[in-house]
């Protein structure tokens, strides 16, 4: 199940794998791979991939068991009625000025809540309209600001539950971040961790 929105938020493809950064903005933006060629051999797909970066840092420790990681800011960061997510992402993508041509290989998109960064990220997501049908792979790298670790933390979670929906995560493309030695499966940097959250309903 994918989120049900219109336009970009609902063709743009399966997040495929999510990672958090630890260590501060400069981690989220620097760590991990770089250009495909350096990612494990199972990610080298051919398929097209956008990576999407945020930043800043954080301290605390919680776990998460779930199979489905429930929203943890949906009713604060954005709004938790579907109607009314939809209306302000929507409005968001509408309202932006783009080039004429322009293909976004990466996005770095801001993480507050949509009232403040609402405008800015639907700039940034309105570059991948376009080339909705082509992605089919979503990268995305967020700060921890709750939970401090070194390196990557993947999710132990299937999906992220959203109030669009749920959005499933690419498991084979978990399984192959972990193969890197930076990358560690800890539910604990996601549980209540807003960074890529946020992004969720824009996909």
């Amino acid at each position: 199940m994918r989120p049900s929105g219109r336009r970009c938020q609902k063709r743009v493809g399966t997040v495929a794998l999510r990672l958090m950064a630890g260590g501060g903005a400069r981690g989220a933006a620097g760590i991990g791979p770089g250009p495909e060629s350096r990612l494990p051999h199972c990610m080298g797909s051919g398929r097209r991939t956008v990576k999407l970066a945020s930043g800043r840092r954080g301290t605390r420790l919680e776990s998460m068991t779930h199979p489905v990681r429930p929203p943890a800011v949906a009713g604060s960061f954005y709004p938790k009625d579907p109607r009314a997510l939809r209306q302000i992402v929507a409005a968001s993508l509408d309202a932006a000025e783009l080039p004429e041509r322009f293909a976004a290989k990466a996005l770095v998109v801001p993480h507050a809540g949509f009232a403040y960064s609402g405008p800015v990220a639907g700039k940034a997501y309105a570059l991948l309209r376009d080339r909705r049908e082509q992605i089919r792979r979503v990268v995305l790298l967020g700060p921890s600001h709750r939970v401090a670790f070194r390196g990557l933390a993947v999710p132990a979670a299937a999906a992220f539950e959203t109030p669009l929906g749920a959005v499933p995560i690419d498991r084979e493309g978990v399984a192959c971040a972990l193969e890197l030695p930076q990358v560690q499966r800890l539910d604990a940097a996601h549980a209540q961790e807003h960074s890529l959250e946020v992004q969720l309903p824009f996909l």
